[in-house]
């Protein structure tokens, strides 16, 4: 029971806050809000307006009726007049005295009570009561109601003319905020790099006009970025050339420590700027990439015996992978990456480096786990941003400049994949995702 209650007050919770999220579902209950308040402000008026006026016209006219009716069923009572009175008018009529004693709605006594009014219309029982000169009395009450016989469905109209506006008022509000919802996705689309398809301006209003505007900056900052992108792909072109030469001096130089260490710095060069254009190109998205039919569990042996052979990496693969459609020398690079990031990092431990594979519906899995340090729960989410080292050193020994993961998450994502990063207690767990 405990737990019943526990997880309705989370259900009804959670349903409060996507009430106080959405503008929509507000929007409608403020409309509902009105329409109710407006429904009781007109009826309530309506009986204000209507309570002065009974005394002076309704309760005259009722009551020379009550006589007229009590004058024609007569003195003593006559039952047949009684009769014909009821079988002619929607009336009920009862009749208690020394000689008659009779009730032309006998299962219907229980309705009697609203002769007692409680809203200052006076004492409904005597405006509807006679009394006979032989001693009888003469009640008069409505009788077969026609609505509740021949319209029993009539009390339901205003729950349907409810549930109708609030349809109709769910449906124009959903249109009304239908171009808050394009604006939505395209900022969505904007924020992954995605400028191709522009924000569709619906209509000529506040709204249309802020799609535009949206538009408007996203093109700008997409033509920013071109130019950004553009520049540093010039830079590190015009890099090679004076870093070629600056090797082949350096290799043609005495043999000496200098020598070494000037050799180890230009070829660290050389690697960043590769790695600098390589993640341009892939910047650009699927557009960059070369796909043929790959089997990832044998790319995988494949890195591991050719870059890894000495190093302790235990391989957990499927039996059977669907074939992926990948590009071998950025998916070569991904692992590579990912296994070098995780061999580094797990190495004091003597643990080996864990690689696995495995199918989630249509979605073929890979995770690298080593069994280090881990990182950080405030810096983990950063790890894959370009130059980003949780660590102050910035030396190839100590672990690069910090674009091995930058590099591994631009291949996932062109592929329309993602890579996931999690401290694995101990160590740190890289798991990327490759559609099918």
């Amino acid at each position: 029971m405990r737990e019943r209650l526990r997880h309705h007050l989370q259900a009804h919770k959670r349903w409060h806050q996507r009430f106080r999220h959405s503008l929509r579902w507000r929007l409608v209950a403020l409309f509902l809000l009105l329409a109710i308040g407006t429904v009781v402000v007109f009826v309530g008026g309506t009986r204000m307006a209507l309570t002065g006026s009974f005394d002076l016209l309704v309760k005259p006219l009722l009551t020379d009726y009550v006589d007229r009716l009590a004058t024609e069923i007569g003195s003593p009572p006559d039952l047949a007049r009684a009769q014909a009175l009821v079988a002619r008018l929607p009336v009920s009529v009862r009749i208690d005295g020394p000689a008659v004693q009779w009730d032309s709605h006998p299962d219907r006594r229980f309705e009697r009570g609203w002769m007692n009014d409680k809203e200052g219309h006076g004492d409904m029982r005597g405006l509807l009561s006679r009394t006979t000169a032989d001693g009888h009395r003469i009640q008069f009450g409505l009788g077969d109601v026609i609505w509740r016989e021949r319209h029993p469905w009539r009390g339901l109209v205003p729950l349907f003319g409810l549930l109708l506006l609030t349809l109709l008022a769910y449906a124009t509000v959903r249109r009304l905020f239908r171009p808050l919802d394009d604006i939505r996705a395209g900022a969505l689309r904007y924020g992954e790099g995605r400028f191709d398809t522009p924000i569709p301006v619906r209509r000529k209003d506040e709204l249309g006009d802020l799609a535009t505007q949206v538009n408007d900056m996203a093109t700008g900052l997409h033509g920013m970025l071109k130019n950004q992108r553009a520049l540093l792909l010039a830079i590190s072109h015009e890099l090679r050339s004076p870093l070629t030469r600056a090797r082949l001096n350096a290799e043609l130089s005495a043999e000496s420590s200098e020598r070494q260490a000037l050799l180890r710095d230009l070829t660290l060069m050389g690697e960043l700027i590769t790695d600098l254009l390589e993640g341009e190109r892939l910047a650009a998205g699927p557009a960059a990439l070369k796909r043929e039919a790959t089997d990832l569990n044998t790319l995988l042996r494949e890195v591991v015996a050719t870059g890894f052979a000495e190093q302790p990496v235990q391989l957990s693969l499927a039996d059977e992978l669907p074939v992926l459609q990948l590009d071998r020398p950025r998916a070569t690079l991904l692992l590579r990456n990912l296994i070098d990031n995780a061999c580094r990092h797990g190495a004091s431990t003597g643990e080996p480096v864990m690689v696995s594979t495995w199918v989630d519906g249509d979605v073929v899995c890979l995770s690298v786990r080593d069994h280090g340090p881990g990182v950080p729960e405030d810096q983990l989410s950063r790890l894959a941003e370009p130059f980003y080292r949780p660590d102050s050193a910035r030396t190839r020994a100590a672990g690069g400049v910090g674009l091995g993961l930058y590099l591994c998450r631009l291949v996932a994502q062109s592929h329309g994949g993602t890579l996931a990063l999690r401290n694995a207690s101990p160590g740190l767990e890289a798991t990327v995702r490759w559609p099918v």
